[in-house]
């Protein structure tokens, strides 16, 4: 039974820094450049080099140290990491061991039911990226363009019980980082990568298994899925008195299980020395607090923020507050309109709906939230239809166009003529007799279908309010 057990996860999360350079050259850090091309002599690790720190890189820690509620140490020193793999040119990894630049932070994780669970954080260091291998029938090729580049990594404790609460942890903490600007957190270009570390305690027996690494997962649905299905594995092994092997990991997506890939190294095994051809730095309390002072409203606050003074939903305010580009577009848009309620809604709908369709994100939309809140004006005015509205919204992402100048140029404001609309409901009632007769045996229905004719015979102009208030009135006199 899965009730004697306890799951136990850690996670270690590796966030690409949002640096113009590499952490240790001028290289560019540019994702999409052809292979090789963003390196030189001394991210590729070539004799007589040496290493610069990039003081932009000890920025971003500190301000995702502070976002993440951690300890600023205000001396750190650099090490190296030894290991051999084909895409790791120095043959050993730039990182911190011993004084790690942020420790002991937290983040609160709230489900679906609204409760609250505080993750702890052990540790944020940075350290450098290694390249990437490319494998191609039998033979494997190296990109060193990703060697170098900033990171931080950081590593919590066992505090997770579930998949699901891993995910949720991740979702959290992205959003964290997007808001500060310290990363764009693109997990499908590799830059945030989730390593997870579980493990099974039989409750009933007191038994505890070996942990269990899982490598470089790349999505949420991927980390999920691995997760769930290594700790259904490793119940299925002490169910059957079988040892779990300190190893680990990798996620085949494709076959949807776990594959073992080594031994599990542990720190002896990478022979961590101090970084010579680095010094020990020291931060000041006055840089730090330059650095606090940049850190904008993050979204548990944003959440909470727009529940209280807009009046939306919790899930409302949970969807537009993750991001800080939608939510500043929101914003805009709400206070441009005076309308939030309206502004969510065509934001979670519409707004979405043509994103998703040309595969866009909020950066690059044709619409500013203060045209949105234009529009929202436009149609609280009555000069358009909701279903208008609509339409007039792919326009303005097509063309760039406000709303104002699609509306004079193709003539689109809502008809609110009282008699020009009496006369097309006395010609949808002359057209279709037995409707009308139908509504004066009881058939309450046939509103609808009158309401659909007057607007089709009114190409979509006639104010539907003021349509179906005369449809009533007419019915009611026959």
């Amino acid at each position: 039974m899965k009730d004697d057990y306890k799951v136990v996860i850690g996670l270690e999360v590796h966030v690409e820094l949002n640096t113009e350079s590499k952490a240790f050259c001028s290289c560019s850090t540019n994702f999409g450049a052809k292979p090789n091309m963003n390196t030189c002599p001394i991210c590729l690790a070539l004799p007589g080099t040496l290493p610069s720190l990039n003081k932009k890189v000890i920025e971003h820690a500190i301000k995702s140290g502070l976002a993440l509620n951690c300890t600023i140490n205000p001396f750190f020193t650099m090490d190296r990491k030894n290991y051999f793999y084909p895409d790791n040119p120095k043959n050993y990894q730039i990182t911190q061991k011993n004084y790690p630049i942020c420790e002991k932070g937290y983040i609160d994780i709230e489900d679906y039911k609204g409760n609250i669970k505080t993750i702890n954080i052990e540790r944020i260091h940075v350290e450098e990226d290694a390249g990437k291998l490319i494998h191609i029938q039998d033979k494997t090729l190296v990109d060193f363009n990703r060697a170098g580049v900033p990171l931080i990594e950081i590593v919590t404790y066992p505090d997770l019980c579930s998949a699901e609460e891993a995910v949720l942890f991740v979702k959290t903490l992205k959003a964290i980082l997007t808001t500060c600007g310290v990363s764009d957190c693109r997990m499908e270009e590799g830059s945030l990568r989730v390593d997870g570390n579980i493990s099974i305690k039989n409750k009933r027996l007191n038994i505890q298994g070996n942990r269990v690494e899982l490598k470089n997962i790349n999505s949420f649905k991927s980390l999920e899925k691995a997760l769930n299905y290594e700790i259904d594995r490793q119940i299925q092994l002490m169910n059957m008195d079988k040892d779990i092997k300190l190893e680990t990991r990798r996620w085949d997506n494709d076959k949807g299980i776990t594959i073992a890939m080594r031994d599990k190294e542990e720190g002896e095994d990478y022979r961590y020395f101090p970084e010579g051809d680095l010094t020990a730095y020291k931060i000041e309390e006055s840089y730090i607090y330059k650095i606090s002072q940049s850190i904008p409203e993050l979204p548990r606050s944003k959440y909470k923020r727009f529940i209280s003074d807009y009046e939306l939903s919790s899930y409302e305010a949970d969807i537009l507050s993750q991001d800080i580009n939608i939510s500043n577009f929101f914003e805009k848009a709400a206070l441009r309109s005076g309308e939030p309620k309206e502004a969510a809604n065509l934001i979670l709908g519409e707004v979405f709906r043509i994103l998703k369709e040309r595969q866009k994100e909020i950066q690059s939309f044709n619409i500013t939230g203060y045209d949105l809140g234009e529009l929202i004006l436009i149609l609280k005015e009555g000069v358009i239809s909701s279903s208008t509205a609509k339409v007039l919204m792919e326009k303005m992402f097509l063309t760039g166009k406000s709303a104002k100048d699609i509306i004079e140029e193709e003539n689109l404001s809502q008809n609110n003529d009282k008699d020009a609309i009496g006369e097309i409901v006395q010609k949808v009632f002359n057209s279709y007799p037995k409707a009308v007769e139908e509504y004066n045996y009881g058939k309450r229905k046939v509103i609808t279908f009158l309401i659909g004719m007057v607007m089709k015979e009114s190409k979509g102009r006639a104010n539907p309010e003021l349509v179906k208030d005369i449809i009533l009135k007419k019915l009611n006199e026959v």
